[in-house]
Order: C-alpha cells, then sequence, then structure tokens
C-alpha cells in the first residue's frame, strides 16, 4: 500500500541576511536553505546527509517553523486529514499544530533544562497543550519514562543525575508526550558513546512502529542513516543534490558528492582496501556560491557546462532524482564495491 504524503516541502528558501557594519547594512545572504523541494511519506524515515554546515538542522527547524522560512512552501496533512502550509500560519494555529510536530535534538545536555526535574522537563508539553493536568498528567509522564526505558522512580532528579543515554531518552520521552506524527530528528546520537547509540537507533525504531511516526533523520553518519533510512536524501550547500531509495543509494550513487561520502563509510570486512575519495579544495562559501553546479569546483568529473550552467534536480528512474548533468553517463563507486 502506498502511504500519502505527511510533509511536502516546495522550493523552500532560508536566507539570513549578512549586516556587517555600525549601521547595519544588508550586503549579502547566506543561503543556508536553497530552493529545497522533499516531500515525506507517512510512516516512512528520510535520512537528510551532508558535510556539516550543508544546512540540515536550518532545514529541520525551518519544517518546524522554529525558524521562519524566507520563502517556498511546507504542506502538513494533519490527523484530521486537513492540509496546512506551516509558512503561513499564524500564532494561534501554528501552535495547535505544533504537537503533532516534535524534535529530538543533538545535545542531550543543553537541551534538558538543568533546573526542571525530568518530570517537569516531559510534563511540560502535555500541560501547556492542555492535554492533562494533575494526576492524568503525572500518569502519562510515568507511562512514557517507562516506553522509553527510563525507571520512574526518579522522575522527580534532576538531568546532571542522568547519563548522556538516559538524557537522550528523557527527550525522546518529552518528544512524544503531545502525540505527535511527525518527529525530526537532529543527529540523536552523535553525541553519545558508541555502546548507546544502538539501543537508542532500536529504540526509535521500536517507536515509530508503536506509534505510527513518521521521522526525519538528521545525520552525517551514513553507518546511522544507512540503518535506519527507507530513503535519503543528500544535502550539499543549502541544496539536495540526490535522493533516492537507501539500497539504491549507498550501493548505486549517481552523484559525484554522494560517491565521496560512501567512501568514508568503513567497511565490515577489513580484508576490503578503502577506495578513499579525498575532495580538492573546501565547501563553497554559502553567502557566495559558485556558479553552474554547486559542486563543480571539488568534482572529479566536472565539465564546461558545470561551471555555467546549474543541473536541475531531476527524476531519473522510478524513485530517485538527482542533480548532476552527467547522472546517466557516471559509473559512480558504491559501499559495495
Amino acid at each position: 500500500m502506498i502511504q500519502s504524503n505527511l510533509v511536502e516541502i516546495i522550493t523552500l528558501k532560508k536566507y539570513f541576511p549578512i549586516e556587517p557594519g555600525l549601521f547595519r547594512h544588508v550586503s549579502g545572504y547566506i543561503r543556508a536553505v536553497d530552493d529545497v523541494t522533499l516531500s515525506v511519506r507517512k510512516g516512512e524515515t528520510l535520512g537528510l546527509v551532508g558535510e556539516s554546515g550543508c544546512g540540515k538542522t536550518t532545514l529541520g527547524r525551518c519544517i518546524l517553523r522554529a525558524i521562519t522560512p524566507t520563502a517556498g512552501k511546507i504542506l502538513f496533512q494533519r490527523s484530521n486529514h486537513e492540509t496546512v502550509d506551516i509558512v503561513t500560519l499564524k500564532d494561534a494555529q501554528l501552535r495547535s499544530v505544533r504537537k503533532d510536530m516534535q524534535m529530538i535534538f543533538q545535545d542531550p545536555y543543553s537541551s534538558l533544562d538543568p533546573r526542571m526535574s525530568v518530570l517537569d522537563i516531559i510534563g511540560e508539553p502535555i500541560w501547556a497543550n492542555n492535554i492533562a493536568r494533575g494526576e492524568e498528567l503525572e500518569y502519562k509522564v510515568r507511562e512514557l519514562a517507562d516506553i522509553v526505558g527510563l525507571n520512574t522512580k526518579h522522575l522527580k532528579r534532576y538531568p546532571h543525575a542522568f547519563s548522556g543515554g538516559q538524557r537522550q531518552r528523557i527527550g525522546i520521552a518529552r518528544a512524544l508526550s503531545t502525540n505527535p506524527q511527525f518527529i525530526v530528528a537532529d543527529e540523536p546520537v552523535s553525541a553519545l558513546d558508541v555502546s548507546i547509540r544502538a539501543q537508542i537507533l532500536n529504540l526509535l525504531q521500536n517507536l515509530q512502529q508503536k506509534f505510527d511516526l513518521t521521522y526525519l533523520f538528521i545525520s552525517h553518519d551514513l553507518s546511522v542513516i544507512q540503518y535506519v533510512s527507507d530513503k535519503v536524501a543528500v544535502m550539499y550547500v543549502g541544496k539536495i543534490v540526490e535522493l533516492a531509495e537507501t539500497d539504491e543509494l549507498f550501493f548505486s550513487p549517481k552523484h559525484p558528492y554522494t560517491e565521496a561520502l560512501l567512501s568514508a563509510v568503513p567497511k565490515a570486512n577489513p580484508h576490503i582496501k578503502m577506495k578513499r575519495i579525498i575532495l580538492p579544495g573546501e565547501v563553497p562559501n554559502p553567502a557566495n556560491p559558485p556558479s553552474g553546479c554547486t559542486f563543480h569546483p571539488r568534482c572529479l568529473y566536472a565539465e564546461r557546462i558545470c561551471q555555467e550552467e546549474e543541473p536541475e534536480l531531476r527524476k531519473i528512474g522510478v524513485s530517485r532524482t538527482v542533480a548532476c548533468h552527467f547522472a546517466e553517463k557516471l559509473n559512480l563507486q558504491g559501499v559495495s564495491d
């Protein structure tokens, strides 16, 4: 059965003004998110990957309207089947929609208020959205704590008394407290010990099945993305350069940037020699991106057209889109090579 799109992002942009000097005149813009079009089907996990500074977190925060986009549309299908444009909602409307869309933050240390007990941290969204009060609220918090694997005897303790993995479980319980449909998971395991990561990833997958959740999973760790994602979007300097089903993208990339990222994934077999691709140069300045294809200064396959003409994100095959002039011609290395 084909699920409908829960979130549909259409030509989304987020430009941050550059205002140097005393009088703060705008001298340019940082194109953190630049003309992004994506969709996330109900019940799936869309992985979003790219180098640090490519705009992944900014995109996630724009979707939730934690920051306001510069232009574009974010269509969200609510539980009552009403479709709303998150970008155009006023404060009162946005407040009612926000309980359907939540976020799990990267840092389990700074994302929890050290002055609040675990009971208050998890219970605050329940109280703020008028879901429950008093004994019913405490019951819901205890139920959520048990679901995410926290000891309910410790709910009166403060965040400093918990390990990193336990704190992230608190953050997950808080995200679940409003019974959301859609969760943006922003690098949820990158700050955790390796031994704890698998536990948190398995927890997120179990919760997805239990509550029919839809995830946008942001990470720079391709091994994690391969494990949790149904589809993967690759981002470079604010743009999506490739989007495909997970296995299709990992074993048969069509964009040179995707190939370079995949070459850094550790092989399970230690006897397989790594074919690491070292890209020349540095990531372009998003305030002054290069002409044509933004990746062409670092691309090993670039030709003259790449410098002059920006490739459109076009469909190749059944479920893949790529922004590369030579996507059909290139024979690129995947993780199985």
